[in-house]
């Protein structure tokens, strides 16, 4: 999502200022994404240059509240109709980590993965604790918390399946391991000896 949708969203409900979007957009993301005024008011000149929003001028204190035009209004409609794109994909931090994690001599990845998942979990039941003190008529934080509570049982789950192959992958031992790489055409060094003894024997195996 982008600050300026955000804004535009906000102004939907009527004329304001820089400050009390801040204000209203970390109340409705549940502060899970800070903004500083400056981003606020630099947001709101480009919306301004592209006539998706008006300033109705300074009041006595030099604050300019700021409208939604037609065109903001066909904009965020657009915005609010089309479905957030999966690609191209967001890094995941996490799972490169592991990734690389495995291409260095000696690092120890099952404890990392195991550490993760100690704060994951950790994570996991403080959202829990957010989610239970919130108010129900709070809409909006309880959309965003519900979301984080998600992709933390989510990631968890990942963990204990990255764990797994992990354990998989060390039992069966480094040659066989080894024997089991694909190649880039699909098959395997062990798919090539299957392939060899079904011929020597007339097709039976």
């Amino acid at each position: 999502m982008s600050i300026r949708h955000g804004l535009l969203a906000l102004l939907d409900s009527g004329p304001k200022y820089g400050y009390q979007l801040r204000t209203e957009f970390e109340q409705a993301t549940g502060a899970t994404w800070p903004l500083n005024i400056g981003q606020v008011y630099t947001t709101l000149s480009r919306l301004e240059r592209d006539g998706f929003v008006a300033g109705n001028g300074a009041d006595d204190e030099g604050r300019i509240r700021y409208e939604v035009t037609d065109a903001g209004c066909t904009e965020l409609a657009q915005w609010l109709a089309t479905p957030v794109s999966r690609q191209p994909r967001p890094r995941d931090e996490l799972a490169i980590k592991l990734a690389l994690a495995l291409t260095v001599q000696g690092a120890d990845v099952r404890s990392i993965v195991q550490k993760q998942r100690t704060a994951t979990v950790r994570a996991l039941q403080e959202y829990t604790r957010l989610k239970r003190d919130a108010d129900e008529g709070d809409l909006s934080w309880l959309l965003v918390v519900e979301s984080m509570i998600f992709q933390a049982e989510a990631e968890v789950r990942w963990l204990d399946h990255c764990e797994a192959r992990l354990v998989r992958t060390a039992s069966r031992g480094p040659d066989r391991g080894r024997t089991r790489h694909a190649t880039r055409s699909g098959r395997t060094t062990s798919d090539d000896a299957a392939d060899a003894a079904h011929t020597t024997h007339g097709g039976r195996r």
